[in-house]
């Protein structure tokens, strides 16, 4: 266990951020889901567009790793493209 203040409260701000990054990368994990289950090329092109926001946001935050954001929008914008 830490012994100074400073440590003791970096240590809560360190957990307070790591549970904000988890939901908010938890998210995102949910709607690449949700957007590769759709079968509607419609509501797949209207999904794109904010999901690839959101993991530009996540990616310049630094929850995930840009090229990962990348990979994620490439494949999705595949799959979209794909679609009849």
């Amino acid at each position: 266990m830490a012994n100074h203040k400073s440590s003791i409260k970096r240590i809560r701000q360190a957990d307070k951020k790591k549970l904000h990054n988890r939901y908010y990368a938890k998210t995102a994990r949910n709607a690449v889901r949700k957007l590769r289950t759709t079968a509607e090329k419609t509501v797949a092109t209207e999904m794109l567009p904010k999901i690839s926001a959101m993991l530009d946001k996540l990616a310049k935050r630094n929850i995930i790793h840009k090229n990962k954001a990348s990979n994620l929008k490439s494949k999705l914008a595949i799959y979209v493209n794909k679609l009849a």
